[in-house]
């Protein structure tokens, strides 16, 4: 069985590093999931006589069932939903599996044994795990109704914020301390739930105040804790294979979670503080003085004698299923001699990777899609850039010195010979802030739904001679 530990921690391996390419990372996930069927019958040969079957057996086909289910019935749109709840789930699964260990481990039935008992990593671990995971889990939901469009005020700010999470944070290593050193059944159920509970509040507080512009920094952050407490479950039960998968997930989700820092131009150290990018709506965010709009009509005569364009998508390109259409769109030009390709964000959409994906279901061609730093200085030499549904990805505000997104690097399509923002009204993004770009000279605003307006621009394109 210790082979197939070692097989099923290769696949993991390999399946992750084909994930950080858009060409291999379909083959990635299928290489994971490969991984994750070995680990599971390895798991289940090392259980022996000694496992109940008829419950493996139906947590696996109930499982299986939901997994399908939901994936089937989520939206393109909800995918960030759906990722932070599953990093949740994840959470939970690790506290559960610690809970459990509480109640089945035979040095424990005995009422002069406490935690410290089983050994050094057991006392850690244990309540590590149960912390980890119920942060992970209650933070995570915050996230996802944060990411659905739920306004939620932390209770507190500044200081007496700060005061919050420090008391509970100490209140959980006090209840963690508690857990082990006890030799009362009793005392350690009723300090396992204190401890659930203290976590599962700390989670909610942590993530809070985090504003939904810093949401894919966070939905990171929580699969990278998801990783953790995993790691941690696998010392629990003395598991090799759960302590290594646990470690890649975690690792690779903080190396995520600093590249979502840097492209959001915040510090790890304010992510895990839980207190970056407070949400801060801009009073004037629809005073605007010089807007120009267009039609479909004129954006066609625009592209009919552009030699380049860039489209920049965003939320509002996933929230259209438009993503078909900007291909279609894109295909023309390239008919036409127009070079195009597509300017990616690091934190464009709503979770990171998710224009990658979005653009992937259209299968735009991989070699169009170019990241921020390497299409930025390709701006000025561009005729036509289309943002399709972007916000604070192209917002020249945040090269000012102060503001929610101030500092944050962006898409320079202001710097192109013209801009075209499809866009159904001039509300703010994310961030709730007002967009200078959308005042300049050389920028024209299209107000209609993404995908009427690309559709539009498709029949006019197809009508030039």
């Amino acid at each position: 069985m210790v082979y197939l530990y070692l097989l099923a921690t290769l696949l993991f391996v390999v399946g992750i590093k084909r994930l950080t390419s858009v060409k291999t990372c379909r083959q990635g996930n299928r290489i994971s999931e490969l991984g994750m069927l070995v680990a599971i019958v390895a798991v289940l040969a090392i259980s022996g006589d000694g496992a109940n079957w008829w419950i493996i057996v139906a947590g696996l086909l109930v499982g299986a069932g939901a997994g399908a289910y939901i994936a089937r019935i989520t939206k393109t749109t909800q995918m960030p939903e759906m990722v932070a709840a599953l990093n949740g789930f994840g959470g939970v699964a690790s506290a559960l599996v610690a809970m459990a260990f509480l109640l089945i481990d035979p040095l424990l039935k005995d009422p002069d044994r406490s935690l410290i008992d089983t050994g050094l990593v057991n006392a850690i671990s244990t309540p590590a795990t149960i912390l980890i995971g119920m942060v992970t889990l209650t933070g995570s939901f915050v996230a996802y109704f944060k990411l659905a469009g739920k306004k939620m005020a932390h209770p507190l700010s500044g200081a007496q914020r700060h005061m919050l999470h420090a008391a509970l944070a100490l209140g959980a290593i006090a209840l963690g301390t508690w857990q082990v050193l006890t030799g009362s059944h009793t005392a350690m159920t009723v300090a396992t739930i204190l401890l659930a509970l203290v976590a599962a509040a700390l989670g909610v507080f942590l993530v809070m105040p985090i504003g939904g512009a810093d949401m894919p920094v966070v939905v990171s952050l929580l699969n990278s804790y998801s990783g953790i407490a995993g790691a941690a479950a696998g010392f629990v039960i003395n598991n090799p294979l759960l302590v290594v998968v646990g470690a890649l997930v975690g690792t690779s989700g903080l190396i995520l979670t600093q590249i979502m820092c840097k492209a959001m131009n915040r510090s790890l150290g304010n992510v895990l503080l839980g207190g970056m990018g407070e949400e801060t709506v801009a009073k004037d965010a629809k005073d605007y003085k010089s807007i120009k709009s267009t039609t479909p009509e004129e954006v066609a005569m625009l592209l009919d004698g552009a030699s380049s364009c860039i489209f920049v998508p965003g939320y509002g390109l996933a929230v259209a299923q438009a993503q078909h259409v900007v291909r279609e769109l894109a295909d023309l030009l390239q008919k036409r001699g127009c070079q195009v390709r597509y300017a990616i964000h690091p934190v464009a959409g709503r979770m990171p990777g998710h224009m990658n994906v979005l653009l992937a279901e259209s299968d735009v061609p991989y070699d169009q899609l170019w990241e921020m730093d390497r299409i930025n200085s390709d701006f000025k030499n561009t005729d036509v850039v289309i943002v399709v549904g972007a916000n604070d990805v192209v917002n020249p505000a945040a090269r000012e010195q102060t503001g929610p997104i101030a500092g944050m690097p962006i898409l320079d399509v202001d710097q192109a010979r013209t801009v075209v923002v499809i866009k159904r009204s001039l509300a703010p993004g994310y961030a709730g802030i007002k967009n200078p770009l959308f005042d300049l000279d050389n920028c024209l605003m299209v107000f209609l739904d993404a995908k009427e307006a690309l559709e539009g621009m498709v029949k006019e394109v197809k009508d030039l001679k």
